[in-house]
C-alpha cells in the first residue's frame, strides 16, 4: 500500500496480517521531516518483517555514509542486497548520501536504537532514482502488544557532516537514548598494554612505562587482556571468573600505578564464560550459545547472570580503587539460531535487546553511585545511540599500524558520538620504522583522544621527542580536537583534510596532497602537515593580511618563524613532513 505524506510517498511492505501498520506526519521544519510508525493489533502479536521504502530523485549522488562502512562509502546498486543491522550493540540506525561537493542529498534515521533493524539506500539503474528502506523486526521476536517509533529524513542543502551531528543530537533528545555523563578522566591521552604487551604482563615493567607515559601526557593506563589468566592462548577457555591470577595483588599494584600519577582501567570481556572457569558451571544452561567460536556466551535476561556480572564490577572498583574499565564484546549478545525469545525457566526478559539494554543501565548506575567519574571504554560497532547510556569512551575498531584507517573511524566516530569522548585505536609501529612514519600513527589520530601501545622504555630519544611534542600540543589544544565542531572533507577520498574550530583556533588536518580552501576566521590557524611530503597549499578566495607564522618539525624543534601574508590566490607555505604551521593574526 502506499501513502502520500507531505513530501514522501511511502511504500509499506509487509506479509503481516495479525497487526497494522501506520505512518503519519509528525514534524516539518527547513526540510527536516519526521514521521511516527505504529503497528497494533487487536491484542499481542508476533511482529513479522515490515518494511519502509521510499525513493529521492538521484541528482548530485556521490556516495552512501553509514556507521561502520570503513573505506567502502560508494553507491550501491539495488540488485545487491548487502544492507546494513542496527541493533542496541551493533552500529547505529542512519544512513546518508553526501554529494560531490559534500553536501547532504539524504540523511534518514530511526528512533529505535534498542530493536534490531536493517536499512539501506540503494541506486535502481531502471529510473535513476535512490531507494531508501529501513526494515524492522527482520530476526526472530517476542510477541508485543504494540510498536512506536520516529523516522527522521533530512534532504537539507549543507554539509553531510552536520546533518549526521544533528541525527546525534536528535537521538539524544529521546528518554530512553539520553547520554551519560563524560567526565574529564574520559578525555585525557590514554596508555594501552595491547598492542605491545599483549598477555605478557609483568608489574614492574608496566609501573615503569606509567612512569614514562605520565610525563609524555598520558594520564590513564587500559590493563588490556592478560591480568585475569596465566593462560597466554589469546583465547577465552579461561574467563568468567575475572580472579588476578597474573597479578594476585591487585589493589597493591592499582595503589602503585596511582603513586606514577596515572589512573587505571581493567579489561572485562563482558558476554564470554569460558568452559574452563567455575562461572561456566555455576550458569549452565544459562547461555545464549555454547557454540561460539570464543566462548559460551551469557545470557543476560537471567536476573542472576545480570547480578553476577555487575557484582564483579562493582566489587572491582570497590576493592582495588579502579578508574574505570574496558568492556568488551558487548555486540556478541545477541539472538542465536537456537534462542527461546521467551519468559519463562527463570528469565525475566524474552528480548536480548531489552536484558542488554537493563544489564547495561544497571551497571552504569552501580559504577556511578560509587564514583561518578567512573569511564566506561566501548569499541566500534557497539557505539551507537543507546550505548552512549552507558559508556563514556568510544574507542575506532583495532587497526594496527593503520594510520588511514584509524583517521577514517574516528572521524565517523566524531560525527556520532556527541559530547561521549571519541578516542582513536591504540597506535604502534615497528620499532625500526622511520621517525616521520611512526609520527603519522599519532597524527593521524588527533582529532580523537590518542591511545598509545608502545614500549616506552624502547623508543629512541628522537621518538620520544615526537611523541613528547604530539601529546602536549593534544593536551593543550583538546577542547579544538576533541570537542570543537569537526568537519572532515571528501569521505570518498578517506577524509584528507579534516578541520575542527573553537572559540579562537582552527586546527586543520591535511592528510594527503591537497590544496587547501582557506577561509578561517579564527585569531590562530593551525595546519597538521599529516603526510610525508613538504609544503601545505592555501588557496583563499580574499585577502586575509599577516600571520606571524611559526613551523616546527616532528620533534616540535622550531623551523623558522616569520611573517606571512594570506591574499586572494595561492599561499604555499614550506613545513617539513610531520611537522605542523602554526599562524596567529598579526
Amino acid at each position: 500500500m502506499e501513502e502520500v505524506l507531505q513530501q514522501h510517498t511511502f511504500e509499506i511492505i509487509t506479509e503481516a496480517t495479525a497487526f497494522q501498520v501506520d505512518i503519519t506526519p509528525h514534524s516539518e521544519k527547513n526540510g527536516i521531516f519526521t514521521y511516527k510508525l505504529t503497528m497494533t493489533g487487536d491484542g499481542d502479536f508476533m511482529p513479522a518483517p515490515v518494511t519502509l521504502r521510499w525513493k529521492t530523485l538521484g541528482l548530485n549522488a556521490k556516495g552512501i555514509w553509514k556507521p561502520t562502512t570503513d573505506f567502502n562509502k560508494r553507491i550501491m546498486a539495488d540488485w545487491e542486497l548487502d544492507h546494513m543491522e542496527s541493533r542496541i550493540s551493533v552500529d547505529s540506525p542512519v544512513i546518508g548520501v553526501f554529494g560531490h561537493d559534500d553536501q547532504n542529498v539524504i540523511t534518514f534515521a530511526c528512533s529505535d536504537a534498542i530493536n534490531t533493524t536493517r536499512l539501506n539506500t540503494l541506486y535502481r539503474e531502471e529510473d535513476n532514482y535512490l531507494y531508501s528502506h529501513i526494515t524492522f523486526f527482520p530476526e526472530r521476536h517476542h510477541s508485543i502488544s504494540s510498536y512506536e517509533t520516529f523516522i527522521r529524513i533530512d534532504e537539507s542543502k549543507r554539509h553531510f557532516s552536520n546533518c549526521l551531528k544533528d541525527v546525534a543530537q536528535w537521538w539524544a533528545g529521546f528518554d530512553h537514548l539520553k547520554p551519560s555523563h563524560t567526565p574529564e578522566l574520559a578525555k585525557v591521552p590514554v596508555y594501552s598494554t595491547w598492542y605491545n604487551f599483549h598477555q605478557e604482563l609483568d608489574t614492574k615493567v608496566l609501573l615503569g612505562e606509567c612512569t614514562k607515559a605520565k610525563e609524555l601526557g598520558y594520564e590513564l593506563i587500559i590493563l588490556d587482556d592478560g591480568w585475569q589468566t596465566n593462560d597466554s592462548n589469546r583465547g577465552y577457555d579461561y574467563t568468567g571468573d575475572w580472579r588476578p591470577e597474573r597479578i594476585p595483588e591487585m589493589a597493591e599494584f592499582v595503589k602503585e600505578v596511582h603513586h606514577t600519577g596515572m589512573k587505571i582501567a581493567l579489561w572485562y570481556s563482558v558476554p564470554f564464560c569460558g568452559k574452563e572457569s567455575d562461572a561456566y558451571k555455576r550458569f549452565e544452561g544459562k547461555f545464549l550459545t555454547e557454540e561460539h567460536r570464543w566462548a559460551p556466551v551469557f545470557d543476560p535476561r537471567y536476573p542472576e547472570v545480570r547480578e553476577y556480572l555487575i557484582d564483579l564490577y562493582k566489587n572491582a572498583l570497590l576493592d582495588w580503587n579502579l578508574d574505570g574499565f574496558k568492556l568488551d564484546f558487548i555486540d556478541e549478545f545477541k539472538t542465536y539460531g537456537n534462542t527461546k525469545l521467551t519468559m519463562e525457566n527463570g528469565r525475566d526478559f524474552s528480548s536480548v535487546n531489552e536484558a542488554v539494554d537493563r544489564l547495561m543501565t544497571d551497571v552504569i548506575n552501580t559504577l556511578h553511585a560509587i564514583n561518578p567519574n567512573c569511564v566506561i571504554e566501548f569499541r566500534q560497532k557497539y557505539v551507537g545511540p543507546a550505548m552512549r547510556k552507558y559508556g563514556n569512551m568510544f574507542r575506532a575498531f583495532d587497526c594496527p599500524g593503520d594510520a588511514v584507517m584509524n583517521r577514517i573511524r574516528i572521524a565517523d566516530l566524531r560525527m556520532m558520538s556527541g559530547t561521549t569522548a571519541t578516542h582513536a585505536d591504540m597506535f604502534t609501529y615497528h620499532p625500526t620504522e622511520g621517525l616521520e612514519q611512526k609520527s603519522l600513527q599519532l597524527i593521524n589520530s588527533l582529532f580523537g583522544v590518542p591511545q598509545l601501545s608502545i614500549k616506552l622504555s624502547e623508543a629512541t630519544p628522537e621518538e620520544i621527542n615526537m611523541l613528547r611534542f604530539y601529546t602536549q600540543y593534544w593536551n593543550e589544544n583538546k577542547s579544538t580536537l576533541l570537542e570543537g565542531d569537526i568537519t572532515p572533507f571528501n569521505a570518498l577520498g578517506n577524509y584528507p583534510i579534516i578541520k575542527a574550530v573553537s572559540t579562537g583556533l582552527t586546527v586543520i588536518g591535511v592528510y594527503d596532497k591537497q590544496v587547501v580552501s582557506f577561509e578561517e576566521e579564527t585569531i590562530q590557524v593551525d595546519i597538521l602537515n599529516a603526510r610525508i611530503g613538504e609544503g601545505i597549499v592555501l588557496e583563499s578566495t580574499k585577502d586575509y593580511g599577516d600571520y606571524i607564522c611559526l613551523v616546527q618539525n616532528v620533534e616540535g624543534a622550531t623551523v623558522h618563524q616569520t611573517t606571512i601574508h594570506i591574499q586572494k590566490g595561492i599561499t604555499h607555505i614550506a613545513v617539513p613532513s610531520c611537522g605542523i604551521i602554526r599562524l596567529k593574526r598579526a
